[in-house]
């Protein structure tokens, strides 16, 4: 590459003029790719051309999104000897890959190994890098430069300016990539490998989620082969929160990656009752597990009869202790019991097969086949062995209190088998009001009788409100892939929220898996998230409290007020700043504070559509403000947040997360009082 002139903003905003042409030109090559004289079918078309529209969708250029944000100066050629006199080499660093027309790059992708000293390179450790440049953009326009010669031992190691206006730049729309500023801890985790499973337990507005998705992204530059053929999948708490990350992958030029929430992935019913907490608690134990097994396998019934199969003139009997021995042999290996049950046939047909070797016969496959289809023998495995519908064992479990009290003995007590059954017995699955948990007690009986496909990789998000047995429905996803699970034990507000990292990893399957914990804070301003730390004692005391490292303290008020029509005030205050806002307050309080929006005619969104510059406000249910963030929030009454759950801790927990959505500033306004816990 060429050596800097001596104006370098001007030298570099060339260079981004240069990439996007290059970027236009690698996008035209492939929409002009003709591809009918090299496929063989319309099948292979089809595939191709998908691969094709796919290609062309990840080479947009994002007009307000900077191609490339950094830039390394190397003092030798990456991998080459660090010889006297040997020659560096500089790269920009970028979202994507970008070449010329001769192929030579013009920006590297940031997940490209010679990128990782971007992220990693310190005084202390250069890396080999003289210097390292960020690029300041106001919109996509190249406005600004700062530059670190980390091998000089004379400049001194400083905070980046405008890494920090990165940071704290406004939030307008959804979601964005947090590319150009990773961390070096984040890094770390984002580059782990995809054979180990990483649980990432991070405070508010530590990035976890963020380095959840670019872990993905990651891993599809790293694995992209193996994770095509695999897949992956991104699992959220609900839609608004999907609908606001949405976009972060897209921007990194990922399209492939699926995402659903956990009731999405055990959709085998329609769920239209809910379950009080006592019931739901029971139902998401993970001993829920054996009693459906128990429940599955009552079906198997010990043969008290011989097969006799007829073939021509001649029967072949295969006695009732011989098909015994059989059925438990069955019983006793690891194999799903749908797949047993397929088995089993083929078994009494091979018997019959060593009862023809031995009169003289010489049978093959093919009569081995026809015996297993035999209508004796179809008959005798329907018998022993009979399909089971996980749907209406599920319903007769929670409807017959003598088939769950049998099968529940020793794992549920009377008073637990008395909070799951239903008042009302439903008649069939399709009239049954089913709830959340009896969903995933469903699948997982679904599984017992057939094994669940499993992905590549799975990102788990919000992961501290999961039961156990929704945690052992995600780990079914990836029993031989690896996944990412992302939480804070702070902000649990489930009655079964998770206790502790090694518990959940131990319902996924992925004991094995490595707990890292993030508390360097990037979202939150130092004062807020310092109010919001007086709860983490009541709410989670082992935690270590997030430390923010913006030099910015942030906006921060407690204001008393008498009435709804100032809290409307107060976010019509906020909405002379730049960014998005979010008035957000306890659930039963919405209808109230969204008739006052109306009547003040101010216009708002409900969480998960997208904000725009003429529509900036945002009213949040409590329960539904988990992994939102906004520049300002209007916080209404945190006493009645508290009040709106099943129990105060809970209720302190919703509070946390309420306080730790600003990125720029938050204002509490309250005509109740004030928590004891917030002092």
């Amino acid at each position: 590459m060429s050596t800097p002139v001596d104006d370098p903003l001007a030298h570099e905003r060339s260079h981004l003029a240069s990439s996007r042409a290059a970027l236009r030109a690698m996008r035209e090559d492939v929409e002009s790719l003709d591809i009918s004289d090299v496929t063989a079918n319309w099948v292979n078309a089809e595939v191709l051309s998908r691969q094709i529209d796919e290609r062309i969708k990840s080479l947009a250029d994002l007009s307000d999104t900077p191609l490339f944000f950094g830039r390394l100066d190397y003092l030798h050629a990456p991998g080459a000897e660090e010889a006297e006199g040997a020659e560096g080499e500089l790269f920009y660093i970028g979202r994507r890959h970008v070449h010329d027309a001769e192929g030579d790059p013009m920006v590297i992708d940031w997940r490209a190994p010679v990128s990782q000293p971007f992220y990693r390179a310190s005084k202390k450790d250069p890396m080999d890098v003289a210097l390292r440049r960020r690029f300041g953009y106001t919109g996509g326009d190249l406005t600004a430069y700062e530059d670190e010669h980390l091998s000089d031992p004379a400049e001194a190691a400083r905070t980046s300016r405008l890494l920090q206006q990165e940071i704290e730049r406004p939030r307008v729309g959804p979601m964005r990539d947090i590319v150009a500023t990773i961390q070096p801890e984040q890094d770390e985790i984002v580059r782990s490998g995809l054979g180990g499973t990483v649980c990432v337990q991070g405070g508010p507005g530590t990035g976890k989620t963020a380095v959840g998705l670019h872990r993905v992204a990651y891993l599809l530059y790293a694995h992209r082969e193996r994770l095509a053929r695999t897949g992956t999948l991104v699992i959220g708490p609900n839609r608004s929160f999907l609908h606001y990350i949405e976009q972060v992958l897209p921007a990194l030029g990922e399209l492939t990656v699926r995402q659903a929430t956990v009731d999405d992935l055990v959709a085998h019913v329609e769920v239209r009752g809910t379950d009080d907490a006592a019931a739901a608690v029971i139902k998401g134990d993970a001993r829920m597990a054996e009693v459906l097994r128990r429940a599955v396998y009552s079906h198997v019934t010990m043969p008290t009869e011989p097969v006799v199969v007829v073939r021509g003139s001649r029967r072949w009997r295969i006695p009732a202790y011989e098909l015994e021995e059989t059925v438990r042999e069955l019983l006793t290996r690891d194999i799903r019991y749908g797949a047993a049950r397929e088995a089993l046939p083929q078994r009494i047909a091979h018997a019959v097969l060593v009862q023809m070797e031995r009169s003289g016969e010489a049978p093959d496959d093919r009569v081995q086949d026809a015996v297993a289809r035999n209508s004796a023998v179809k008959a005798a495995v329907k018998a022993i062995w009979p399909p089971v519908d996980p749907a209406k064992l599920v319903l007769r479990l929670l409807a017959d209190a003598d088939f769950l009290a049998e099968h529940a003995r020793g794992v549920l007590n009377e008073d637990e088998q008395k909070a799951i059954l239903w008042a009302r017995p439903a008649r069939s699955v399709k009239s049954a009001k089913w709830s959340a948990a009896d969903a995933v007690l469903i699948d997982e009986a679904n599984d017992i009788v057939a094994r669940t496909p499993s992905l590549g990789h799975v990102v788990l998000d919000e992961a501290q409100d999961l039961s156990p047995m929704q945690y052992r429905a995600v780990g079914r996803r990836c029993t031989t892939g690896s996944a990412t699970i992302l939480g804070d034990l702070a902000q649990g507000t489930t009655p079964w929220a998770t206790r502790s990292w090694d518990e959940a990893l131990a319902h996924l399957g992925k004991s094995e898996g490595v707990i890292e914990e993030l508390t360097a804070g990037f979202r939150v301003p130092t004062d807020v998230i310092t109010y919001a730390s007086r709860l983490l004692p009541h709410i989670a005391p082992g935690l270590t409290p997030v430390e923010s490292i913006r030099e910015n303290p942030g906006f921060f008020e407690v204001r008393a007020v008498s009435r709804t029509a100032e809290v409307v005030a107060a976010c019509e205050e906020l909405l002379r700043n730049e960014g998005s806002i979010g008035l957000i307050a306890a659930d039963a309080r919405v209808p109230a504070l969204s008739q006052a929006l109306g009547a003040a005619g101010l216009a708002y969104l409900a969480p998960g559509e997208e904000t725009t510059e003429q529509t900036r406000l945002t009213l949040v249910p409590a329960s539904l403000a988990k992994g939102l963030e906004y520049d300002y929030v209007v916080l209404d009454e945190p006493q009645a947040v508290i009040d709106g759950e099943p129990d105060e801790r809970t209720g302190l927990r919703r509070l946390y997360v309420a306080l730790t959505r600003a990125v720029s500033g938050l204002l509490v306004t309250h005509a109740a009082g004030l928590p004891e816990q917030l002092g």
